[in-house]
């Protein structure tokens, strides 16, 4: 997992197909369920009739338990590409939402052990690129105080890349297959370090992959079709999944860490199990009475370690509806458990257990290079040590589902999930704890808005709409209203964007650019530093399609009800499904 991410050929085509495959709605979903026993075509929520949710990969000619780009792999020598080129050809690929939880508790709450500054741990960690996008991320804008936040992405990897790994369970047949960001949660550490939110992903998310090149040269041309987000990380590695998240949220990433299954149950086992809870007796079943987690508990309250953790983090059948979102929320819960285990400190008092869980931390980790050494992990982990359980928040990105071949899938939420996106973005305590905040305050423009230059382009085109006639000389007018003479429009740029936003070069015009903002009523959190402009320029977005004022959003410190949002204090129990009781 520490170099480029191998990609394998599809039937033995070359790459300009492999690319073309990656963009076929719903991918290579045909097995992402089957290797824990969920039958494949099944994803986000269960077929009803077993069949209609084959994915367009089965149709294609992969069939059930088969996914696609496994097939043909050395039927034309490819398996002969230098193994520094690519990930260990034995990955598993498998839908295990489990790990993304087990990598974040270390960060959480382990970070403080002594054991992170056992230097010859550095050796075990795997680096990789930050982003393999060709969009320059925009920087981060500090608060009153000069301070800013920092965005970690977390990537569960399905990879089978050890024998340990292997030894967990699934499908042999796909051993040999590229791995899949199955599991993909967004940490946000606020600027004053007063709270930490989680936005977790859905990995059967539908999305437009951005243009990504591996770090061996292999260039992944921009999608045009809705391509499933798990396969972010067969596009050149976790650089590309970090790259997708900046192109659907807009999030700046500061860090990913990605972590593999062998060392989570290592985690587990270190530190003496982990408390659970169901509301009844439960023993995940597959479809039919085969697979499943083989999850068997009775009901109440249990201390779960080893592969019974690991059975609790896959388990799809036999919570609440069957669907990715509870097997979500099942994770949250565990995640929280987990924190609140580490911080009361009895567990992990033995030198030997934390030596056992270093050793498996690092050398299941695979990090971007500016967390390349347990130095800098240590330093990441006392800065998230400082945000109390009470005000972790856990959250989903709000979806629906698709429909047609994308049936099964879901797409973000209109209106809620960038409600969610955009609270990360501008720092808002997904707790609603935020009426004390102190306000960024807008810089005064270094010169007189007269004097100011904008250009002002139409990004209001969407993936089903066009641009909007007339949108670009509409706001040049209002500038103009508010004194701002050098206002133009720039007529030959009309790629979308989602949001408004303005972008100006360098500090010395960050003023300028904050008035422009101010005029206009967008809020300064869409001001952003860029070197992809050479004077400040406006993008009206699509939230601004309409003629009057700039929409700003109501309520904009509440975090949507289809988040789910779960406190870090917050117990419970699971829902069981009566389909899946005893």
């Amino acid at each position: 997992m520490g170099g480029p991410v191998g990609r394998s050929s599809t039937h033995g085509e070359g790459t300009r197909s492999r690319v073309r495959h990656a963009d076929r709605p719903g991918g290579d979903e045909g097995l992402y369920e089957n290797g824990d026993g969920d039958g494949g075509g099944r994803t986000h929520r269960e077929s009803g009739d077993g069949g209609a949710g084959e994915p367009a990969a089965n149709a294609a000619g992969d069939g059930p338990g088969r996914r696609a780009g496994s097939r043909g792999r050395n039927s034309r020598g490819r398996s002969a590409r230098s193994s520094s080129r690519r990930a260990p050809k034995s990955g598993k690929r498998r839908a295990l939402r489990w790990v993304s939880s087990a990598l974040a508790l270390l960060i959480l709450g382990a970070g403080g052990a002594g054991y992170l500054y056992y230097e010859h741990l550095n050796g075990n960690i795997k680096k990789g690129d930050l982003t393999l996008g060709d969009r320059q991320m925009a920087d981060h804008k500090a608060n009153a105080a000069g301070q800013t936040p920092l965005n970690i992405l977390l990537i569960g990897s399905d990879a089978r890349d050890s024998a340990e790994n292997q030894k967990l369970g699934g499908a042999k047949e796909t051993f040999g297959s590229p791995p899949l960001a199955d599991v993909q949660m967004l940490l946000h550490l606020s600027a004053d370090r007063s709270n930490l939110s989680v936005v977790s992903m859905p990995r059967d998310t539908m999305l437009k992959m951005p243009k990504c090149t591996a770090p061996d040269g292999e260039v992944f041309p921009a999608s045009t079709v809705d391509v499933q987000t798990n396969q972010s990380l067969r596009r050149g590695g976790p650089g590309c999944t970090v790259a997708a998240w900046y192109e659907l949220t807009g999030i700046r990433i500061d860090h990913f860490m990605m972590i593999d299954f062998a060392g989570v149950v290592s985690m587990a086992d270190a530190i003496g199990g982990v408390p659970v809870c169901v509301d009844a007796n439960i023993h995940s079943r597959g479809a039919n009475g085969r697979g499943g987690s083989g999850l068997k508990l009775e009901k109440g309250t249990h201390s779960v370690q080893g592969e019974q953790a690991l059975q609790w983090l896959r388990t799809r059948y036999g919570f609440e509806d069957g669907s990715d979102l509870a097997r979500a929320k099942a994770q949250h819960q565990y995640m929280n458990s987990m924190v609140r285990q580490l911080r009361k400190g009895t567990k992990l008092t033995d030198p030997a257990k934390l030596m056992n869980l270093a050793e498996a931390a690092t050398t299941a980790l695979t990090v971007d290079k500016g967390l390349d050494t347990v130095k800098k992990l240590y330093d990441l982990a006392e800065e998230l040590k400082k945000v109390p359980t009470k005000r972790i928040t856990m959250s989903t990105m709000p979806n629906v589902y698709g429909s047609g071949v994308n049936r099964g899938r879901v797409y973000p939420k209109a209106g809620d999930a960038e409600q969610l996106f955009r609270m990360v973005r501008e720092d808002m305590p997904l707790d609603g704890k935020a009426s004390k905040r102190k306000k960024v305050e807008p810089k005064d423009p270094s010169a007189p808005v007269g004097e100011i230059a904008v250009a002002v382009r139409n990004g209001t085109a969407t993936d089903a709409l066009g641009p909007v006639s007339g949108r670009a000389g509409d706001v040049e007018k209002l500038l103009k209203e508010s004194g701002f003479a050098k206002a133009t429009v720039d007529p030959d740029n009309v790629a979308g964007s989602t949001r408004t936003s303005i972008l100006y070069p360098s500090a010395d015009l960050e003023g300028d650019a904050q008035a422009v903002a101010k005029a206009l009523g967008v809020p300064v959190s869409q001001v952003k530093r860029s070197t992809d402009v050479s004077g400040i320029s406006l993008a009206v977005g699509a939230d601004w399609r309409e003629d009057g004022a700039y929409p700003v959003s109501k309520g904009t410190e509440k975090t949507p009800e289809s988040a789910g949002a779960q406190n870090g204090e917050e117990e419970g129990c699971m829902k069981v499904d009566p389909k899946y009781s005893w």
